[in-house]
């Protein structure tokens, strides 16, 4: 027989439990004080499999031992993206307050989907959330809700838009499509084949930036069928920000839906020194940033503000008898604005780091990794052997290194990365192989840029 009540043991705080939280809560405090924090490794499946051995059994292997194997042999072979020298792909730096905090959203056992089950944990996410609408300058009655990433953010919103264009138009065409440059992130294109739609490639100008004339003009030539247009404010690959302003009031005049991708370079907006890059993202009807990537939370953590909260519910919100009880506690169910119904708090570590430090605290430090990128940049002009590939947009710096081949490049970051040195992996721009910094951590430092130039000679 199954035991049951008081004999069933498996949810049950005792003086083991208790032992065994000291000891988690002690491996978390010893990795949150790490300093430096190492790059750490990785592994086959094989090597992991014969270090690690079974660890799902019929009789379970304990906890202290589940966790001498996660401290021991898993943890060392992820790469830990919060390494100073970690500056590929977009890496992150949460805060010691956003990471400890997650440990205790992870404690709550809290259902961020309705209002009526989260409704102190939503009412936090929102304030988080109107921050990053008043840095966009969004009008009064914007919201919106944290998602897990970028994919899901743009996705939700390009389906927002089609929705509302098939409201306006009363009929839909046989595909619809979605107007972006060849710079948007590859999740633009991953929603459209999801929503079996096309997306239309929009020339760029000499900076790689699209341009309102752009958009105007692939609207003259496809508009009957486009959903809406999707801009970047800060592209991963080069950092760029498309022409806002002009895009958006395009889209006023045409009555398209106008989404800003900003997963990436939307934290720059809280530096006065770059706000005016994103002036006309005002202009927008959606926008997503990811806290986890440059406003120092951690994984997973993507905010997708909409104009008219409206367009996204009447798409969104899902219908069903057992639901309709919620609908008695309030108009703003976190679930009802996204491609999800369950959902984690996960704004939750970015609202209480934004609460402890202030955001004026992370204006400087956005500020911080901007100079280092400004940094890098002359160091880069100095050297012999490298060469600046474009001037530097954001805190993303592309340069080349001269003389090398696709297959340099590739050995040179093995090498860097096996020896615990640097992560930092090439890149593509123009078909030709380069390699690129992402700065988003401030503990980086200017000896950290030079270590790295020195390794690539």
């Amino acid at each position: 027989m199954t035991p049951t009540g008081p004999e069933y043991r498996m949810h049950h705080y005792s003086e083991a439990t208790d032992r065994l939280a000291d000891a988690i809560f002690g491996a978390a405090r010893k990795r949150i004080s790490e300093e430096p924090v190492p790059l750490d490794s990785t592994a086959t499946e094989a090597q992991l499999e014969a270090a690690a051995g079974p660890t799902i059994t019929p009789a379970g292997i304990g906890g202290h031992e589940a966790l001498r194997i996660f401290e021991d042999i898993l943890h060392p072979n992820c790469l830990s993206v919060d390494y100073t020298k970690y500056l590929s792909f977009v890496p992150a730096a949460p805060t010691e307050a956003a990471v400890l905090f997650d440990v205790l959203v992870g404690a709550a056992s809290i259902y961020g989907g309705s209002w009526l089950e989260g409704a102190g944990a939503v009412h936090a996410e929102n304030e988080a959330l109107g921050w990053l609408i008043d840095l966009a300058g969004m009008p009064e009655g914007s919201g919106g809700v944290f998602v897990s990433g970028g994919t899901i953010g743009n996705l939700s919103a390009m389906v927002a838009a089609r929705g509302r264009a098939e409201r306006s138009a009363g009929s839909r065409p046989q595909r619809w499509a979605f107007l972006a440059s060849a710079g948007a992130h590859s999740s633009v294109v991953s929603a459209a084949q999801v929503m079996d739609a096309d997306v239309i490639t929009v020339p760029v100008d000499d900076d790689f930036r699209m341009t309102g004339q752009a958009v105007a003009d692939a609207l003259d030539a496809e508009g009957h069928r486009v959903a809406g247009v999707v801009a970047t404010g800060g592209t991963t690959n080069l950092g760029r920000i498309d022409h806002l302003a002009d895009i958006g009031r395009v889209c006023r005049e045409r009555g398209v839906w106008f989404h800003v991708d900003c997963a990436y370079g939307g934290a720059a907006m809280a530096a006065p020194s770059t706000r005016p890059l994103f002036d006309g993202i005002e202009l927008c009807d959606s926008y997503i940033v990811d806290p986890h990537k440059w406003l120092f939370a951690p994984f997973d953590s993507c905010a997708l503000l909409y104009r008219n909260p409206d367009d996204a519910r009447a798409v969104h919100a899902q219908h069903a008898g057992y639901l309709e009880f919620l609908d008695a506690w309030g108009d703003w169910n976190p679930s009802d604005f996204a491609i999800h119904l369950t959902r984690r708090v996960r704004g939750l570590p970015f609202w209480f780091s934004l609460a402890t430090h202030g955001t004026d605290a992370y204006a400087e430090a956005v500020q911080v990794t901007l100079d280092l990128a400004a940094a890098a940049a002359q160091k880069i002009r100095a050297a012999d052997h490298l060469e600046l590939v474009v001037e530097p947009s954001l805190s993303v710096v592309v340069f080349e290194r001269v003389g090398w081949d696709a297959q340099q490049y590739q050995d040179r970051s093995v090498e860097m990365m096996n020896a615990q040195r640097a992560f930092v992996v090439p890149s593509r721009h123009l078909g030709r192989p380069v390699y690129r910094f992402c700065f988003v951590n401030p503990r980086t430092t200017e000896a950290d840029i030079d270590d790295i130039i020195d390794a690539l000679v």
